[in-house]
């Protein structure tokens, strides 16, 4: 039996947050005696190729090293690749049983092809729903609408939707969809990519935040802020950002910020690492942050980083936003700050710097959570059964 993870919202084997999601749902699967193949469809040139990872199966089937300067040839790439997909995924069916294609796509065309080919194959199509669906469409009534429609469209190409959380599942809810089609999968790690004992990378103490470097999403301008409240208070301590900037138009918006702040001997900007050097960060990091603020983003998703974090073991310090209280409380299991609160936040890295011995018990609290409800392999084992009960 297999599992395809098909789609174009990621990059594989290394990537970024939804990168990390896929090689967690992959390793549980695999761990569940399915096995997993992994098709990157998105039309980019010079890629990783194919190749296996991990046990994992992972192709590319655009294959295309360089981009035409021919229309007519760009056009046909791409219906090749259609082709090439197609026959790929006929084939691990016949060496293996597809028992569910995965679908990390927005696209409807893209869509519609995957339904297609699991009516072909007859087996499910089961959507990945961790992002607002309408996010890229605020603005205009018609816009709105517009989106809308597309989301509607999608939900009935689709035998079950995995949702990453609580307020998706009320999303869809009040819009219809089926309640046998919805499945709550929240955000998931692999706990023994923090258990490893690493050496420290960096020879000054730190907080880090590492992810896409967003306002919108993830308010990594709000971090920097409250950091520039607490310098002077720590002068042996830095701000550490691993990630490249995302969404925002201004590629210095970030850089221009840490130069006003007058802080720019203390932020130091690390770029994008590979998904096997962040543990090491980390690990040895005094508290991980996320100043995330209040948004249809953040609402609407959880953040990959969040478990990652907590399964370290080192304090967190993160706003209260959507989904985020539920599963966590305040000086029980994390520390909480109000969102959009620039103060509020440098108090809550404050308190875990000047009672660093309760805060690293919090911390244990946290990482409980990551051996289940936040476990790979715990929630693997439900999507298995919400996929055979299709």
């Amino acid at each position: 039996m297999s599992i395809v993870i098909f789609g174009d919202r990621f990059t594989f084997p290394d990537g970024n947050a939804a990168t990390n999601r896929i090689h967690t749902y992959a390793k549980g699967f695999l761990e569940n005696s399915i096995s997993v193949h992994v098709i990157c469809f998105a039309s980019e040139y010079d890629t990783a190729g194919d190749g296996i990872i991990d046990g994992i199966f992972y192709y590319h089937p655009f294959g295309q090293r360089k981009r035409s300067k021919y229309f007519i040839v760009r056009r046909w790439q791409k219906f090749i690749k259609y082709y090439t997909t197609f026959r790929l995924i006929k084939g691990i069916n016949r060496s293996d049983k597809v028992i569910a294609i995965n679908s990390w796509t927005q696209l409807l065309l893209s869509q519609l092809f995957i339904f297609l080919i699991t009516k072909y194959l007859k087996t499910n199509v089961i959507s990945e729903h961790s992002e607002h669906p309408l996010r890229n469409y605020q603005g205009s009534s018609i816009r709105r609408i517009q989106g809308e429609i597309i989301s509607y469209l999608g939900t009935i190409l689709s035998d079950g939707i995995f949702c990453i959380s609580k307020y998706l599942l009320e999303f869809y809810k009040t819009r219809g969809v089926n309640l046998k089609k919805l499945f709550l999968v929240p955000s998931t790690v692999d706990t023994s990519r923090f258990r490893t004992v690493y050496n420290s990378p960096l020879t000054f103490q730190y907080i880090l935040y590492c992810g896409g470097l967003t306002v919108l999403k993830d308010g990594v301008d709000i971090l920097i802020e409250s950091f520039a409240r607490i310098v002077k208070k720590y002068p042996d301590l830095n701000l550490v950002l691993i990630g490249e900037v995302e969404l925002d138009k201004k590629k210095d918006i970030f850089k221009d910020l840490v130069t006003s702040l007058d802080i720019s001997n203390r932020v130091f900007f690390l770029g994008h690492l590979s998904r096997t050097d962040v543990p090491a960060y980390l690990t040895h990091a005094k508290i991980l942050a996320l100043a995330r603020p209040r948004s249809i983003v953040a609402d609407a998703g959880f953040p990959s980083k969040l478990t990652e974090y907590l399964a370290t073991g080192v304090p967190v310090v993160v706003t209260a936003v959507g989904d985020i209280p539920i599963y966590l409380r305040d000086h029980e299991n994390a520390f909480l700050s109000k969102p959009d609160n620039v103060d509020e936040f440098a108090d809550k890295m404050e308190y875990v710097l000047d009672n660093y011995k309760l805060a690293r018990e919090v911390a244990s609290k946290g990482q409980e959570l990551t051996n289940t409800v936040f476990n790979y392999n715990f929630q693997a084992k439900r999507m298995i059964d919400f996929i055979y009960s299709l």
